[in-house]
């Protein structure tokens, strides 16, 4: 069977090329081709075959790439003062004493004579040009490691560096604001503080003026009120020296203890009505002697004891200072004087303490 390169090939053929013969295909193998005047025609159009260029070809423009990469970035990371790093590119004569001539190789050999006007200078042009373009790129980084990409890299050290005092100095900003404002916040409590402080103390000072003024308007209240009271009531002798006063425990008396105020006062030494009302009582009283009641108009029961002589009648209407006995020592007596008691309410009281309440101080 004839192939699109002029070969033929048949399924017997076990051919198996050696050593000198292996140049990288990987199809099966091939049986010996004669080349006649037919065959070596040139086959052109889309069934041309080009000239084998072999692996090397392909290997060094790949490992021109690599390397080219390869200083490209390691110009970029260069750092900023590092010097710049040689790189070399391996020795191929070996390599290429090696190999084979490419018109010894089978059915190669036409295709070269064939276009060599064409195919051999494109190939040689081909094959130095990527051999040049791969030295040439190689040698371009290391020649520039030293030299712009090491400033820039210089440039952008140079840059971080200053955006990283710039981040400082906006942190140390923010940090003096912050404490600025904390200080504030510390000063404007510590005032707030002190104002309260300043209106509690004058709220206080001016709640005790105003209990004082209060307490004071009702002390002066009550010393008006006792004066008008005053006017209103009187005590019942002009003269007079306190005796025995109020509770005084004593067996001489039935109760066990003293029920009134007692003033003593020379016999005849006339008595008063303390109050306007109304006598319930007026006659002869056992113990109290000639005993004399006056009822004031709030129920309150004044009763005048041991006196000589009375001068009223039950059921007659008093009024403040009329006379209405004498001071005598008639009943349970041991001398002239007033037994003076007084009932608030249906119970005794102290006779000294109600007529201070009424303003007077006996």
């Amino acid at each position: 069977m004839a192939t699109p390169s002029g070969r033929s090939r048949t399924a017997e053929s076990s051919y198996v090329p050696d050593a000198d013969h292996e140049f990288g295909y990987d199809e099966e193998p091939w049986e010996e081709w004669n080349p006649t005047e037919e065959s070596i025609r040139p086959v052109r159009g889309r069934h041309r075959v080009g000239k084998q260029r072999g692996g090397f070809a392909r290997s060094s423009t790949v490992l021109g790439v690599g390397v080219i990469a390869a200083v490209g970035a390691g110009g970029i990371a260069t750092a900023k003062d590092r010097p710049p790093v040689p790189i070399s590119l391996p020795d191929l004569s070996g390599v290429t004493d090696s190999l084979p001539e490419a018109e010894s190789l089978p059915g190669v050999g036409s295709l070269i004579s064939d276009d060599s006007g064409s195919s051999d200078s494109g190939d040689d042009s081909g094959f130095s040009g990527v051999t040049q373009a791969t030295a040439a790129s190689a040698a371009t980084p290391v020649a520039e490691i030293g030299g712009e990409p090491q400033a820039q890299s210089a440039d952008a050290g140079e840059a971080l560096r200053t955006r990283i005092m710039q981040q400082a100095e906006s942190k140390q900003d923010e940090a003096a604001a912050a404490e600025q404002a904390a200080a504030a916040d510390a000063a404007a409590k510590a005032a707030a503080e002190k104002a309260a402080a300043q209106q509690s103390e004058a709220e206080r000072k001016a709640a005790e003026a105003k209990r004082k003024a209060e307490e004071e308007a009702r002390r002066k209240a009550e010393a008006e009120r006792l004066a008008k009271l005053a006017r209103s009531f009187v005590l019942p002798l002009s003269s007079y020296t306190i005796s025995t006063t109020y509770g005084q425990a004593g067996s001489m008396w039935a109760s066990g203890y003293h029920t009134g105020l007692d003033f003593a006062a020379p016999t005849g030494t006339p008595i008063k009505a303390t109050h306007t009302g109304t006598i319930k009582e007026a006659g002869w009283s056992g113990s109290y002697g000639y005993r004399t009641v006056l009822e004031l108009e709030d129920g309150t029961e004044i009763a005048y004891n041991h006196q000589s002589s009375m001068n009223v009648s039950v059921g007659q209407k008093v009024t403040t200072g009329d006379v209405i006995g004498r001071v005598g020592s008639t009943g349970n007596s041991t001398g002239p004087h007033l037994h003076l008691e007084v009932k608030s309410g249906g119970e005794l009281v102290d006779p000294a303490a109600w007529l201070q309440s009424k303003g007077l101080n006996p």
